[in-house]
C-alpha cells in the first residue's frame, strides 16, 4: 500500500456494488488514491445504498444495468475495451462474475490458466508469502499448475519480491507414485529447470514444514535453494490451499490480500468476510500489477 502512494490510481470497474460492504470498499480505495471506481450495476440501488450509509459517490461514474449478471458482462466489456484496468467484485456471486470473465468469445481469458493467489503477512514468518491456488482451480492438472506457478512468480516480481522461491507442496518431500501430487511437484521442478517456468526458483515436492523452516529442512537433509525460505506455496488442490490460507488468517492472525491472475486484467475477488484493510490491500496489489503491465507493454513497444 505504501508503494502505491507514488502511483496514479487505476480505473477499476466495481461489479454490482449493491451493499454497504462492497460499496464502502470501493469508496475507501478511491479515498486512498488506489483506484478510480466505475460503478456498474442498478443505479437506483447503488445510490440508495450510498445514501443510507452516508457515502459520497458523486465523483464516480455509474453505468446502469438491471441484473448482477448484466453488470458482470458490462464490466468485462469495459476491460476488453481498455476503459478499465481492473475489476473488483461487489455483492454478486463469484460464479456469476467468473462466468463472464472466462467466456470463450467475450471474456478476459489470456493464454494462461486463470488462478487465484493470496498474498499473506504471517506474524510468525519472516517473509511475505503467496499461497496459490486456494479459490478457483479445484483439482488442477500438471499443465494447470504450470500456469498457476508462472502466474504466482509474475505476481511476486510485480510486488517486488527480490527472488520468487516456489515450494510445490505435498504431504512428504520424497517422490512416490502413491501420492500423485509428489509426481506433479517433481514435474514442475523439472519444468523450471528446462525453462518451461521462468523468473523464479521452483522445488518440490516439499512438505509444509521443510518449505518454511530451515531447521526442518536441515533435519531431513534436504539440499535446496527453496526449502526453509519459500515465499510462494503452490498447494496440491483448492481444498488444501483454502484450509491453509484460512488457518493462517484465523489462527495466526495473518493479514491477507487476494487477487485473480491469468486474465487480461487483475480481478479483486473480495469476500463478505473481508475487512476494510484486506480490501484495500487487495486493491493495492491490483494497482501494482496494473502498473507492472503498463511498464511491460511500454518496454515491448519500445523494443519494436
Amino acid at each position: 500500500m505504501a508503494r502505491c502512494a507514488k502511483l496514479e490510481p487505476i480505473p477499476t470497474a466495481i461489479v454490482h456494488p449493491c451493499d454497504e460492504v462492497s460499496l464502502k470498499g470501493a469508496v475507501r480505495a478511491a479515498e486512498a488514491r488506489l483506484i478510480s471506481p466505475v460503478l456498474v450495476g442498478p443505479e437506483a440501488q447503488i445510490r440508495s445504498v450510498a445514501s443510507s450509509h452516508g457515502m459520497n459517490i458523486a465523483p464516480f461514474e455509474i453505468i446502469g444495468t438491471e441484473r448482477s449478471r448484466d453488470a458482470a458482462a458490462k464490466a468485462v466489456a469495459l476491460a476488453r475495451a481498455g476503459k478499465v484496468e481492473a475489476l473488483m467484485k461487489g455483492s454478486l456471486h463469484t460464479d456469476e462474475l467468473m462466468h463472464e470473465v472466462t467466456a470463450a468469445e467475450t471474456g478476459l481469458r489470456s493464454t494462461r490458466r486463470i488462478s487465484h493467489a493470496f498474498i499473506m503477512d504471517v506474524p510468525a514468518y519472516r517473509l511475505p508469502i503467496i499461497i496459490t491456488d486456494a479459490a478457483i482451480n479445484i483439482f488442477p492438472t500438471l499443465e494447470d499448475k504450470r500456469d498457476i506457478c508462472q502466474n504466482a512468480i509474475d505476481l511476486a516480481r510485480a510486488l517486488g519480491f527480490p527472488e520468487p522461491r516456489v515450494a510445490v507442496l505435498s504431504a512428504v518431500e520424497t517422490v512416490t507414485a502413491k501420492i500423485p501430487s509428489t509426481l506433479e511437484a517433481a514435474g514442475l521442478a523439472k519444468m523450471a529447470d528446462r525453462g518451461q517456468i521462468t523468473g523464479g526458483l521452483v522445488d518440490g515436492p516439499l512438505a509444509f514444514d521443510n518449505a518454511v523452516s530451515e531447521q526442518a529442512a536441515q533435519e531431513k537433509h534436504i539440499v535446496s535453494p527453496v526449502a526453509g525460505k519459500a515465499n510462494i506455496l503452490l498447494v496440491p488442490d483448492l481444498e488444501a490451499g483454502n484450509m491453509l490460507a484460512k488457518q493462517l488468517t484465523f489462527m495466526s492472525s495473518a493479514d491477507a490480500a487476494g487477487i485473480v491472475l491469468g486474465a487480461r486484467v487483475p480481478i479483486i475477488l473480495t469476500s463478505r468476510a473481508d475487512n476494510l484493510r484486506t480490501r484495500l490491500a487487495s486493491a493495492a496489489v491490483a494497482v501494482l500489477l496494473a502498473h507492472s503491465r503498463r511498464q511491460a507493454a511500454a518496454a515491448t513497444l519500445a523494443a519494436e
